[in-house]
């Protein structure tokens, strides 16, 4: 964080602190008012704090998994402590996906612990924290809906969450969803082995997808590594063109050289034999 963001979210510390002070000295709306006005400072000092809101988040995390090693009041705690640390990491930072998630997850897994009804506060709870994850990303908790709609025996809504998990790519492997006893309530269900036996077709497809989406890397670059190699041949060829092109350039010009060096000579000779004809011609005259 900058020293500037700290500097800002210190103010707006301040300012919360001194809106509770004077709405403990007022009334009414007023008095309401200056709450909420110090309640939207407070969030804003705490505000994506990346280091607070993930030691809370991981806190959370190893309470979770803590717990499912637990059993009776003691994984109840730690259930409960999970569900606090997830809650006050989104206080801080609203758009924590994992938090968001697992807060989902602990809600669940306490609420089967302590054998509540499909309508008790805690399925209510953990549904919201899903649908709160399926905002900050599409479809990333829809499997995790499809299970609380099954256990609150709302058929289509669990259908659907199922269709939107598909479509988002965020479904586990058919042998986990058939082992799911959160979907006992519609594993009978028509529509529901359809759905599964649709996804036993799709997976191995996929599966074979991914495999010649692994090996095309691996040809491409077999095939990078051929042009960078064939590279460097081209290369001396066209030095080797240049070196040829040097060597006909400097024998034409020596052929020429000595053509005009032979020429100089004969012109030479040329004008010494008329030199000494004139003479002769001299001499006779005398």
């Amino acid at each position: 964080m900058s020293l500037f963001d700290a500097i800002k979210k210190k103010a707006a510390l301040k300012t919360a602190i001194n809106q509770v002070v004077a709405a403990r000295e007022a009334e009414g709306e007023k008095a309401d008012k200056l709450f909420e006005n110090a309640y939207q400072g407070f969030e804003a000092a705490i505000h994506k704090e990346l280091l607070i809101s993930e030691s809370l988040y991981n806190w959370g995390f190893a309470l979770l998994h803590q717990a499912k090693t637990k059993s009776g009041e003691q994984a109840v705690a730690l259930y409960q402590d999970a569900v606090t640390k997830f809650s006050f990491c989104l206080t801080i930072d609203p758009d924590y996906l994992g938090a968001a998630i697992d807060g989902g997850v602990a809600l669940m897994d306490l609420a089967r612990l302590q054998r509540v009804s499909a309508n008790d506060s805690l399925y209510l709870s953990a549904k919201r924290s899903f649908e709160k994850a399926n905002k900050i990303q599409k479809g990333s908790a829809s499997y995790n809906l499809a299970c609380v709609h099954s256990l609150c025996h709302d058929e289509q809504a669990c259908q659907e969450a199922l269709q939107n998990a598909k479509e988002n790519g965020s479904l586990p492997n058919v042998d986990d969803i058939i082992a799911d006893p959160d979907l006992i309530n519609v594993a009978n269900k028509p529509w529901f082995i359809d759905f599964v036996e649709a996804l036993m077709v799709i997976e191995p497809q996929l599966a074979l997808e991914n495999q010649k989406t692994e090996e095309k890397p691996a040809a491409d670059v077999k095939s990078e590594t051929k042009v960078e190699e064939s590279a460097p041949e081209s290369e001396t060829v066209s030095e080797n063109n240049d070196s040829a092109a040097d060597s006909k350039m400097e024998s034409v010009m020596e052929t020429e050289a000595e053509t005009a060096e032979g020429a100089q000579e004969t012109a030479s000779d040329d004008q010494a034999s008329d030199d000494q004809e004139s003479a002769f011609k001299s001499a006779e005259k005398f």
